[in-house]
């Protein structure tokens, strides 16, 4: 063997392969982030995991309990509306007071929501199981973004955001759908009796997220020591002094989420009262979902921390689009699982939106602006998920897919177009 040949074998053997560099790209990438961003990553994960178990039967669980199309709408609405109220006052205290207790809070809430649904004797109770959900869920996550936007380099936040979301709903949102669709079946099959017992699984599973949080992350602040005493309201005004587009901003990152919070609560009853879907396949569906951030979480992020975040959210949007339109003409179970994995990209725009939103504000004011953002995109959320359930009553569940895609044509695109690429102002500002 040549010495050439000999080298070459050894280049091989240490990362010549595409795939072993990959993987070792991948490993370093993660190794050198921060401590506390990891270990928020590995709780999201797993909160994502319990949620994604349950996932393809809450709806059809409230629907079981007697709540019509309307009232599936007006729980989820209610639910969204006081997630959104919390939103400003918990980034307020997280500039204040650090984020570990206001996350700790965050997953009790969220503990207590699964908790409510598994006791649940009528869809009515399921409005407190929601108001809890989407607080504990805004709490938690609202946290947790607060962790990532300040823990990450600009150059690195998108790859490290689609890292973070690949793993959860990615490999792990893979497995969960269909470990929850053989418990279903052990349990009785897609009713309440079938359901119930996955909400005290996911019950259990966040409890123990809890501990992991309470041992391991630190009670890091970003804001100032010599942060201004002035109150509440005067501090959420204050964020908008630094910054610019904020207030358009605002706007597009409302209306970008209002997809997901207007399909995720009428797929699945659609997929089984329209289309005849049984636990396997709603499963499936989400599973499906899982998919499509675990191949292109990663080259998405990657892209957008290249090329640019608004270009990488224009190109997925009609994939977004066309999970609609498959879900309505869907012939067969095939064609709705296929709409469950167009559906992920849907997952996997709302990150790079996220990476954008980071981007606008210096760390000392993530917590409120994080919380700003929420406040209106939920109230927003709640507003349109209610629709959601009027359009589903009176005009046809169908209409709720297509109305979506209306508003992202006519209001979503021409906003996004005017709004200044933020990774470029973030390059100019390091150098």
């Amino acid at each position: 063997m040549s010495h050439r040949n000999f080298h070459g074998g050894s280049n091989f053997l240490r990362g010549g392969s595409p795939v072993i560099g990959a993987v070792s790209k991948g490993i370093g990438f993660f190794t050198r982030q921060n401590r506390d961003w990891k270990v928020s990553m590995t709780r999201t994960s797993l909160s994502v995991f319990f949620y994604q178990m349950v996932l393809p039967y809450m709806s059809v669980y409230t629907r079981a309990l007697g709540a019509t199309g309307t009232q599936l709408g007006g729980v989820n609405s209610v639910g969204m509306g006081a997630g959104g109220l919390v939103g400003p006052l918990t980034g307020w205290l997280i500039d204040r007071i650090g984020v570990k207790r206001i996350y700790l809070v965050g997953i009790v809430i969220l503990a207590t929501s699964y908790l409510i649904y598994g006791l649940a004797r009528g869809w009515g109770i399921i409005i407190i199981a929601m108001i809890a959900y989407w607080m504990g869920y805004g709490i938690s996550g609202h946290s947790c973004a607060v962790i990532c936007g300040n823990s990450l380099a600009s150059q690195d936040r998108a790859t490290a955001m689609s890292l973070c979301e690949t793993f959860a709903a990615g490999i792990l949102g893979m497995a969960a759908p269909m470990l929850g669709a053989c418990l279903v079946t052990a349990f009785g099959g897609v009713n309440i009796s079938g359901i119930r017992p996955l909400f005290f699984v996911s019950f259990g599973g966040v409890i123990a997220t809890f501990f992991l949080i309470l041992m391991h992350l630190s009670n890091r602040r970003w804001g100032s020591q010599n942060q201004s005493k002035a109150g509440f309201f005067k501090d959420l005004s204050e964020v908008f002094k630094k910054g610019q587009n904020l207030k358009r901003w605002v706007v597009i990152s409302s209306i970008s989420d209002l997809p997901w919070f207007m399909l995720i609560p009428f797929t699945q009853p659609f997929a089984h009262e329209v289309k005849g879907a049984d636990q396997y396949v709603l499963g499936a569906m989400v599973t499906g979902f899982a998919v499509t951030p675990l191949l292109f979480g990663i080259p998405a992020g990657r892209l957008a921390d290249r090329i640019g975040r608004k270009k990488v959210i224009f190109l997925m949007m009609p994939l977004v689009w066309a999970s609609s339109l498959l879900l309505i003409f869907a012939p067969n179970s095939f064609f709705l699982i296929a709409a469950g994995v167009l559906q992920g990209f849907m997952y996997t725009n709302s990150v790079i939106t996220g990476a954008m939103t980071f981007e606008l504000v210096p760390a000392e004011r993530m917590g409120r602006w994080l919380g700003i953002i929420r406040l209106f995109r939920m109230l927003l959320a709640a507003v349109g998920v209610y629709l959601g359930g009027m359009i589903w009553d009176v005009f046809g569940p169908p209409y709720v897919f297509l109305s979506v895609i209306g508003l992202d044509l006519i209001i979503r695109i021409p906003l996004l177009a005017g709004m200044p690429e933020t990774l470029e102002v973030q390059m100019i500002q390091r150098s």
